[in-house]
């Protein structure tokens, strides 16, 4: 899996399950402490997210961070 692969699908699965919480971009980065624009370049697969703000969106989506790679899930 290719680099620039794995942050679109990675970038569609936050999109995905930040929807489902409805959750606008905004109010998911407020309560993760993100820029809104930051959890949209992310989810555009524009950013190279870290290992610690991967954990701070699993936080606030409540789910166990292997949830955000779980592509399968993918519609």
């Amino acid at each position: 899996m290719s680099e620039n692969n794995i942050n679109v699908l990675f970038g569609k699965r936050i999109r995905q399950l930040r929807m489902q919480k409805g959750l606008s971009q905004e109010e998911l980065g407020y309560e993760a402490g993100l820029h809104r624009t930051y959890i949209g370049q992310i989810e555009r697969a524009e950013k190279n997210i870290t290992l610690k703000n991967i954990a701070k969106i699993a936080k606030e989506l409540d789910v166990n961070i292997s949830e955000l790679f779980d592509f399968s899930k993918l519609e």
